[in-house]
């Protein structure tokens, strides 16, 4: 690959997309790129990232928002423990460097930078001779190389780490872009690699014999553990009940519509509602969706509960659903159902 490191960068100049954290090299908008593209699309990134950066455009602007306006900017990209470490790292920053740290080893001691994000911002923003290994990356190298190391160990990691380390040019940061937009847009994973594109291939070994399939080698993935829920959609008059769940929960501080154990049918629904002192008008069930954590999976199904009387619970917020949705940060689990109760408001009118 040494050879090769020339071509590759000629090729990324060439051949880059336009990405709004690409139109400079401030490690400001270098580091919230990089948390928000954690397993999450590029594509998807785009509107997040240019609203953020027009709603919190300085690290003081980011040190100073309230969580909840953080979050809300944050809803839908999952992961919020990362939204309020960023919140956490530019108030450090603000009080104990008083300027963005300019190297790989002080941007490790930021609350949710690891290895992958402070060798990105060091090796792009600031020159330093960093190497930057995530799985596209990793994926380019196995198949370039022809190797069937496992790509979760991480003595493989090492491996790879070190020999990058090795041939890393002076403009490292470019190289590592280079890396990367190269396993992001040709070399893509699933044996689905866009081969005859790759400016690498007729050095590749995998391209050579065939195996680019069966690249890179990873560990099995386990079966997901399955929990079924309810979810109460109880609505009085032009308000809906959302809750805040505890801190150390999964979705901790975050607002979702109550649920229930189980995946309960309609009888279940009127014996909870009597036993909660819910005085009910109707009761509708409503839809049923799925959704996938990184170790989870959430079976939801679901019911509108229309109700005569408020009920007295000390844990419920009563909004509307304009409200909820433009001033609380619903999480992707529950946006759907969100959805659903704007659409039972269109047909009322």
């Amino acid at each position: 690959m040494n050879e090769c490191m020339e071509h590759i960068q000629k090729w990324y100049k060439e051949n880059k997309r336009d990405l709004p954290w690409r139109k400079d090299k401030d490690p400001y908008h270098v580091w919230i790129s990089e948390i928000m593209l954690q397993q999450t699309r590029i594509e998807a990134v785009k509107s997040y990232y240019v609203k953020f950066m027009k709603e919190l455009p300085t690290i003081s602007a980011l040190a100073q928002v309230k969580e909840e306006k953080l979050l809300k900017l944050w809803e839908g990209l999952g992961y919020y423990h990362r939204a309020r470490n960023l919140k956490k790292a530019a108030i450090m920053i603000e009080k104990e460097y008083h300027h963005f740290p300019n190297n790989y080893q002080e941007l490790l001691k930021l609350p949710g930078i690891g290895e992958y994000t402070a060798s990105a911002i060091a090796s792009i923003c600031f020159g330093e001779k960093q190497v930057t290994i995530d799985g596209n990356v990793l994926r380019v190298y196995a198949r370039f190389y022809n190797d069937f190391s496992n790509i979760d160990l991480d003595s493989t990691r090492k491996k790879v780490k070190e020999f990058l380390l090795s041939i890393l040019p002076e403009n490292s940061g470019e190289f590592n872009e280079s890396l990367m937009e190269l396993g992001e847009t040709v070399c893509l994973p699933n044996g689905m690699p866009l081969c005859q594109q790759c400016p690498l291939k007729d050095k590749c070994l995998a391209y050579q014999n065939k195996t680019y399939q069966q690249l890179p080698v990873k560990t099995p993935k386990k079966e997901k553990k399955e929990e079924n829920y309810t979810v109460l959609l109880l609505k009085y008059q032009d308000t809906v009940a959302i809750l805040q769940r505890k801190e150390k929960e999964l979705l901790g501080n975050l607002f979702l519509f109550p649920m229930l154990d189980g995946k309960k049918n309609k009888e279940q629904i009127k014996a909870y509602c009597q036993k909660e002192n819910l005085c009910y008008r109707k009761i509708k069930k409503s839809i049923e969706r799925k959704h996938v954590f990184t170790h989870l999976q959430w079976n939801l199904s679901s019911y509108i509960i229309e109700l005569q009387t408020l009920p007295q619970k000390e844990n419920w917020f009563w909004e509307k659903v304009s409200t909820i949705k433009n001033e609380y940060a619903i999480p992707t689990a529950h946006q759907v159902f969100l959805k659903e109760l704007e659409k039972e408001n269109v047909k009322k009118v």
